[in-house]
């Protein structure tokens, strides 16, 4: 057949072009549709096919795989990290990398883990760099994150001086006060005030807590200024800097949403509040005597001779304030929410008060620090909340150059040792070890009584973390134990343990044994699950406690 023929009447060209007929007659509007639907599903395909034909590097950890371009393994981390860190685990190992939101993270489990990334040298694993997004913002410029670490160790230097023995015998008094204004006034305890010992009335675990931690860290360490504002405008304000506190804002340190206007606005008001209290103390210091942190910061030195200037001084309370709240609200909610659901132990801690600084008519006299330091039941309870509901589920930091991972956590690879990489995340999750059925028995279960064997894991773990007999170590703020080789690690480890730690142990059990003496507990639900979609672990709902006044109040 000619050329010449085929071009006029072949019937492959009269099809050919009744396709290009209708081609042309269909809306481009519906290409763009078409083209819109199907860019993502190629780009999902061609995400999935990259991992897994594309080699990678020998030295690079195992990559967790994701169908979802940059968005990785967010959906599932974010939603149920424990068990996504188990899967991982039992697939990978201890450790592995992951994508969150186009960040790469290796995860880096167990002891050990927490070990590599705590422990490692913050020339190497930066805490600033993973955590400036959330806490600038909130806490103010130059503190905590916002200033290199050897300053940051100082101001933490500086704060270490509220928290003295002597000053933990008065603030006992303060916390018990506090919380009996609250049970007598707040909302919530209206059958309290009624003097009713037969009629039940319930308060929500998180927000009663909350609320409460405000008021006795306000009492005790923010200075008598904040605290006799505290009902009015500081109340509010707090409120709205606390909703910056959130995965969102990690993420992202600023969007044009009105909770970041809400966010910024709230932290000018209160660090002007804080500056205002400062220069008034500046301009009088012959006045009233204060034994406050304000107080403390005031007279302190950097290195370099200069004194903390007033805006300083202002955002560090405001991040003493803000990172102290969160903490002992989660674990005083945790922990009410489990003595409310085994009433034999919430007795066993109100039998151990009594009989410590109780009369023979039931009632009890004021406690005193010494007295708490006596409670091992309400010690156990806390410890225990501490170890399956710690604040924090995941600790990162940013890798600045690159780390070779210790054959101790990961067996090397046929080629060689992992390395990951700079600019990388690393991330250790303390709970993870603090869960783990090889190393605790009934690891999910609420089990105070394992805390009283002296030879017990929970012992062995607790005194890893003091490190009783081990060389202590100055990061700068004084000599405390590394504790990054334990498999129980609440308040962190490493120069970046929580300088409150004491502190909060003594707010924490002054609050409880305070509404114990005063009120029977009850839990009508189960103990709630972990809400992971807050930066600090919170219960779900429902978490509303029963309660009852005792009859010998």
């Amino acid at each position: 057949m000619s050329y010449s023929a085929l071009n006029s009447s072949s019937p492959l060209v009269d099809v050919w072009s009744g396709y290009l007929a209708q081609a042309q007659q269909v809306p481009s509007s519906w290409w763009l549709l078409l083209a819109f639907i199907n860019t993502p599903i190629l780009a999902v395909l061609f995400n999935a096919l990259w991992q897994v034909i594309v080699p990678r590097k020998a030295s690079d950890p195992p990559l967790v795989f994701h169908w979802l371009p940059i968005v990785g393994s967010a959906l599932w981390y974010g939603n149920d990290p424990i068990n996504f860190f188990k899967s991982c685990q039992e697939k990978y190992g201890n450790v592995f990398t992951f994508i969150l939101l186009g960040r790469k993270v290796t995860v880096a489990l167990s002891a050990k883990g927490s070990d590599f990334v705590l422990g490692g040298k913050s020339t190497a694993f930066n805490a600033e760099d993973a955590y400036k997004n959330l806490t600038v913002p909130i806490f103010g410029k130059d503190v905590v994150y916002d200033v290199p670490n050897e300053v940051f160790m100082q101001q933490k230097k500086f704060a270490k001086f509220s928290f003295t023995t002597d000053r933990f015998r008065a603030y006992v008094g303060m916390i018990e006060d506090e919380v009996e204004e609250f049970l007598m006034h707040d909302a919530s305890f209206r059958t309290y005030q009624q003097n009713d010992i037969n009629e039940w009335g319930d308060f929500d675990a998180v927000a009663a807590m909350s609320e409460m931690v405000i008021l006795t860290a306000s009492r005790t360490l923010q200075g008598k200024e904040v605290r006799e504002n505290l009902d009015g405008s500081i109340a509010q304000l707090y409120a709205d800097l606390d909703g910056g506190f959130t995965p969102l804002n990690w993420l992202f340190a600023n969007l044009p949403l009105e909770s970041y206007r809400k966010r910024d606005r709230a932290h000018k008001k209160m660090s002007d509040i804080y500056i205002e209290i400062v220069k008034k103390r500046k301009q009088n210091p012959d006045g009233d005597e204060h034994n406050d942190m304000i107080a403390s910061l005031l007279d302190q030195k950097y290195r370099n001779g200069d004194k903390m200037r007033d805006h300083e001084v202002a955002h560090l309370m405001i991040a003493l304030l803000m990172a102290g709240q969160h903490t002992s609200s989660a674990t005083l909610a945790w922990t009410l929410l489990h003595l409310a659901s085994q009433p034999k132990i919430a007795a066993a801690v109100y039998d151990e008060q009594l009989k410590h600084f109780g009369n023979p008519d039931g009632t009890f006299r004021s406690m005193t620090y010494d007295d708490l330091r006596h409670l091992s039941i309400l010690d156990s309870c806390i410890r225990e909340t501490l170890r399956i509901h710690p604040p924090i589920h995941s600790i990162m930091r940013r890798v600045r150059e690159d780390v070779v991972v210790p054959a101790t956590l990961a067996a090397p690879s046929k080629d060689g040792m992992y390395i990951v990489p700079k600019d990388n995340y690393v991330l250790a999750s303390p709970l993870m070890s603090q869960i783990d059925p090889r190393i605790w028995s009934d690891s999910d279960q609420w089990i105070p009584a394992r805390w009283y064997d002296q030879e017990g894991m929970a012992a062995q773990a607790a005194k890893a973390y003091a490190d009783e007999h081990g060389e202590k170590v100055d990061f700068g703020f004084g000599a405390v134990s590394k504790g990054t080789e334990s498999p129980y690690q609440p308040f962190g480890s490493g120069k970046h343990r929580c300088i409150g730690e004491q502190f909060a142990y003594l707010q924490i059990g002054t609050v409880i044994a305070t509404l114990i003496r005063r009120v029977e507990l009850r839990l009508t639900t189960p103990v709630p699950e972990h809400n992971f979609h807050t930066m600090i672990l919170m219960p779900k709902d429902p978490k509303t406690i029963h309660y009852r006044r005792r009859k010998f109040d």
